[in-house]
């Protein structure tokens, strides 16, 4: 029931071209099982970069045994935010506590990644459909969109919403 609880508003947004959601036999529905959570998580690397020096200047020391002053410059490093996955999503959090939520999805009419944060914002970084399908990303609100790869009488659906202080992500196809 939350499955199709979580799509109504989506669906009540859809645009007149979205005619293959209209394609559904009379009485058939789809319900999914939420994910069991599962947590991975991986230590924070340091990588050599040259985009965040310390904030220490090169400094001089005495003379060397040439008689010229010697200048060392500090190494720079930077610290990555240790890396979690849950429920498929990988996570990660910034210094202010603000966790950020990254995902894959592959379904047969293309490719997306969605991104979502802890402040309940849903964003779409990209969208590429497969040969013969378009894709199109309807958003009622900042915390709940789906990205639709269509194709005539035949869509895939990804619905990505911020729910009960976390993501959560369906896909479903419809026609066929």
């Amino acid at each position: 029931m939350l499955a199709s609880t979580a799509i109504l508003p989506v669906l009540r947004t859809t645009a007149p071209q979205d005619g293959a959601l209209a394609q559904l036999p009379a009485g058939q529905s789809v319900s999914f099982p939420a994910p069991l959570p599962a947590v991975t998580e991986s230590k924070p690397a340091e990588s050599p970069s040259t985009t965040s020096p310390t904030s220490r200047p090169p400094r001089t020391t005495a003379p060397a045994v040439t008689g010229k002053p010697t200048t060392t410059t500090p190494s720079t490093r930077t610290t990555t935010p240790p890396t979690k996955t849950e429920d498929g999503w990988t996570v990660t959090t910034a210094a202010d506590g603000l966790r950020t939520y990254v995902r894959s999805f592959q379904v047969e009419g293309g490719q997306a990644v969605i991104r979502m944060t802890s402040d309940g914002v849903v964003t779409l970084v990209t969208a590429t459909p497969a040969q013969g399908y378009a894709v199109q990303k309807v958003q009622d609100s900042p915390d709940n969109m789906a990205v639709y790869f269509n194709e005539t009488n035949h869509s895939f659906i990804i619905h990505a919403v911020w729910w009960d202080d976390r993501p959560f992500a369906e896909v479903s196809e419809v026609g066929q």
